[in-house]
């Protein structure tokens, strides 16, 4: 997980959309995408930025290339929450999610959803 890189957020909604779709040619990201919609060249840009990256890889069929995830959407998820606890909450997700509640972005029965797969996962020898 040390060679993921941060996504901008255009990067982050190209990879939101082929974690969705699963595999996509330019055209299927674009037809996915709010209005206004952008250019058929920045989206190709943004998916050979990714690609570069390590996130995205492609199947060629002659000119046209269809693109797919390389990185799940879990593995980031994982580094992208432990990115903003090393950052802001000096590495503790006891920390991070104290924060939440505190913001009360968490309620009591969440919190106690929580605890339990916590615990599930404690009673889990194979996790």
């Amino acid at each position: 997980m040390e060679n993921i890189k941060t996504l901008t957020k255009a990067e982050l909604e190209v990879m939101q959309l082929l974690w969705e779709l699963e595999k996509g040619f330019v055209k299927d990201l674009i037809a996915k995408m709010p209005s206004p919609k952008p250019s058929y060249t920045t989206v190709s840009t943004i998916v050979r930025i990714l690609e570069k990256k390590g996130f995205v890889g492609h199947k060629s069929y002659g000119n046209t290339h269809e693109y797919h995830p390389l990185i799940s959407k879990e593995t980031y998820s994982e580094f992208a929450v432990k990115e903003v606890a090393t950052k802001f909450f000096d590495g503790s997700l006891k920390s991070l999610v104290s924060f939440f509640v505190k913001k009360e972005e968490i309620d009591v029965k969440d919190l106690d959803e929580i605890l339990k797969q916590l615990n599930q996962n404690d009673d889990d020898p194979t996790s």
